[in-house]
């Protein structure tokens, strides 16, 4: 009971941050799960395809502040840059996409990469700068046959914990 009434929370919670998003201007796709904050002064700027999941921490730079620093010269200028995510790509915890940043569909972008430019479809993508180290779907079917893969979504954080404690030999 207590594991669906959480889900149906977090499920709430979800809809929630989308709605106030989109009202923002961030155009995102259906089945999204976004647990980042920070959408830049630009959000408008911002699309999101389907089925894309958001780690916290993740950043969206729109605009360059390095013009400030020729601002002398040109009292006005500012840079700006569109930030798009393809379908069914993961940004990884404290990941920051700057602007211009165009992720294809199907990518992987790893825990704290700055990513810069254009990111072809099924991508895995890590480091600072953030480098195309290969392809998203050879960590995925790695996933599937890990030796750490449990089946655990939908179970109670109390049924969790104590296979996990099982599985990992914890007494």
């Amino acid at each position: 009971m207590f594991w669906r009434l959480f889900k149906r929370t977090q499920i709430q919670i979800d809809e929630q941050k989308i709605k106030e998003l989109r009202s923002r201007g961030v155009r995102i796709g259906q089945s999204c799960r976004i647990y980042a904050t920070e959408f830049s002064t630009e959000p408008y700027l911002i699309d999101i395809g389907d089925n894309v999941a958001i780690a916290g921490g993740a950043k969206f730079l729109t605009h360059n502040g390095l013009a400030s620093m020729i601002r002398d010269k040109y009292p006005g200028i500012q840079v700006f840059g569109r930030i798009r995510i393809g379908s069914r790509s993961f940004i990884g915890q404290d990941a920051i996409l700057l602007p211009g940043t165009e992720i294809g569909q199907d990518c992987i972008i790893g825990a704290g990469a700055v990513v810069r430019g254009k990111i072809p479809d099924d991508s895995l993508v890590i480091g600072n700068p953030a480098k195309i180290i290969g392809k998203a779907t050879d960590v995925l079917a790695k996933l599937e046959t890990s030796p750490n893969r449990l089946d655990l979504y939908d179970v109670s954080a109390e049924e969790r914990r104590k296979r996990l404690e099982k599985h990992f030999s914890i007494t």
